[in-house]
């Protein structure tokens, strides 16, 4: 399990445990920590992309052509 299904599925628990709840502000308190998880593993998520796509771009550039001139 990756730490996004991680993080959600730690948004599902708090959900539960906010529908067993009577008191409004208990479960007030508990659906924020479920938005929480959720809004971190949405960050996961993007991140994690943007980092498989600067690796993808790494790995597909071209090297530099090599010149056998002297560096002035």
């Amino acid at each position: 399990m990756n730490s996004s299904e991680e993080l959600r599925r730690h948004a599902v628990e708090c959900v539960q445990m906010a529908k067993f709840l009577r008191n409004k502000e208990n479960k007030a308190a508990w659906n924020s920590i479920a938005e929480r998880y959720v809004r971190c593993a949405k960050w996961y998520d993007s991140r994690r992309a943007l980092a498989d796509h600067l690796k993808d771009l790494r790995v597909h550039k071209k090297p530099l052509p090599q010149s056998d001139a002297p560096l002035p």
